[in-house]
């Protein structure tokens, strides 16, 4: 579940959803949306509306909604999901027409457009960064883990002002900071968001009802169903991959593990990831907050990060078939979900014990979020006076002045490096 956005502002009439495309035309549109698309999942919503709903009528605006609403509902990053879903869609056809597998090649061919050009970059990145060394390099690594704390905090803060607006879901983030303060661990986060679900049934079933439409299906249910089983199957085989596994599977396990289990978009995987690669030592800490921060400055989703942990694991076959490999995993199952349960969409999102879980698991996660916000992020980056100066520039840059993340990321990393220059002379 990602955070709830209103992409439907007034607009002129839209253009009726056009007729079954073919996967190169998607692949295509969504290459374009890939290399332009920067600033993070909210903006990716808002160019996918202005790109397919109002330019191209791919769908309407109701359809939109409620796929919106369907990526919300579900773990994984939300703006991959819906350009999968609109991708499915697209080729399925206005009137449902599906030829056998043609959704899911339009859904495969939305997310490779999609995916591709961010991940290429940072996997690149982490390669050619891995041969050069000096104070200047790492002072600029120093300055992109410092965008990473205003990047996350300024999540934070649109997603806390969002997901946990009253008392009632307040509590329920501020008991989920609590269970990972005192108790810790990634199996806590997960219990965390099950338990915010449960409580969400009891305290969070006030909210706006659901759109009455009628959601195209994508797929039959069998289809569905048997997405769905091969996802829990997959989920099942990742929990209890043994330590003596073959170190690829163990690297796709781990990455399958946190694209299974993230609510809440790209932000919040932090956690997820960095507690299955920094903890177990794949990856040192300053390496994966400084890939954070760069992933700040791509387009794209953010979940490409992965390919920069891929690349520099100790674990696995690292370089570009790491990257490949870690990509793949880790957003396997939120397409695989997407897709199984489009078709079962229409009828779960009316239950209003649905929608409740839904608010009561989105209000933890905000929980969850606040503690990466303390540990990592803030322990392993503000380390001097200079360190917050910067950060709290980058944080103001970004809220107040409306900066693109880009150009924080391009400031701080330069100011890192000019830094480390001056404490090397």
């Amino acid at each position: 579940m990602s955070t709830a956005v209103d992409t439907r502002p007034a607009s002129p009439a839209q253009p009726s959803p056009s007729g079954a495309g073919s996967p190169l035309e998607v692949f295509g549109t969504f290459l374009r949306l890939g290399l332009t698309s920067f600033g993070g999942p909210v903006a990716h919503l808002g160019y996918f509306r202005e790109a397919l709903v109002v330019r191209r009528g791919w769908v309407d605006e109701e359809t939109y909604g409620d796929l919106l609403a369907l990526c919300q509902f579900l773990p994984g990053p939300a703006s991959s999901q819906m350009g999968f879903c609109l991708g499915m869609l697209r080729c399925q056809g206005a009137e449902g027409r599906r030829a056998r597998g043609g959704a899911l090649l339009g859904g495969l061919a939305a997310w490779a457009g999609f995916t591709l050009p961010s991940a290429l970059l940072l996997a690149g990145c982490a390669l050619g960064l891995a041969s050069v060394s000096g104070h200047l390099v790492l002072g600029a690594l120093h300055g992109l883990k410092l965008v990473a704390v205003a990047v996350v905090a300024q999540a934070l803060w649109g997603m806390a002002r969002s997901l946990a607006p009253d008392a009632r879901r307040a509590g329920i983030a501020l008991a989920a900071v609590m269970a990972l303060a005192f108790i810790g661990g990634p199996l806590v986060q997960l219990g965390a968001i099950l338990v915010g679900g449960v409580a969400g049934l009891a305290l969070c079933r006030q909210g706006a009802p659901a759109s009455a439409g009628r959601l195209p299906p994508g797929l039959s249910r069998r289809g569905g169903v048997l997405l769905m089983g091969l996802f829990a199957l997959l989920l099942a085989a990742a929990l209890m991959m043994p330590g003596n596994a073959p170190p690829a599977l163990r690297l796709a396990a781990a990455f399958y593990r946190a694209g299974a289990l993230v609510f809440g978009g790209g932000h919040v995987v932090l956690p997820l990831l960095q507690a299955s690669v920094v903890a177990p030592g794949w990856v040192s800490g300053p390496s994966f907050l400084a890939g954070y921060g760069l992933a700040q400055a791509v387009p794209g989703p953010l979940f490409t990060f992965a390919a920069w942990l891929g690349a520099i694991s100790t674990m696995g076959p690292g370089g570009w078939a790491g990257a490949g490999l870690a990509l793949v995993a880790i957003f396997l199952p939120g397409l695989m979900l997407a897709a199984g349960m489009l078709p079962f969409w229409d009828g779960l999102r009316r239950r209003s014990g649905a929608q409740a879980a839904m608010r009561g698991a989105n209000a933890a996660v905000v929980g969850v979020l606040a503690y990466a916000f303390y540990e990592p992020i803030w322990r392993a980056s503000v380390l001097t006076g200079s360190d917050f100066a910067l950060a709290l520039a980058g944080f103001v840059a970004l809220m107040a002045w409306r900066a693109p993340p880009w150009l924080v990321v391009v400031a701080l990393a330069a100011a890192g490096a000019v830094a480390g220059a001056l404490s090397a002379g």
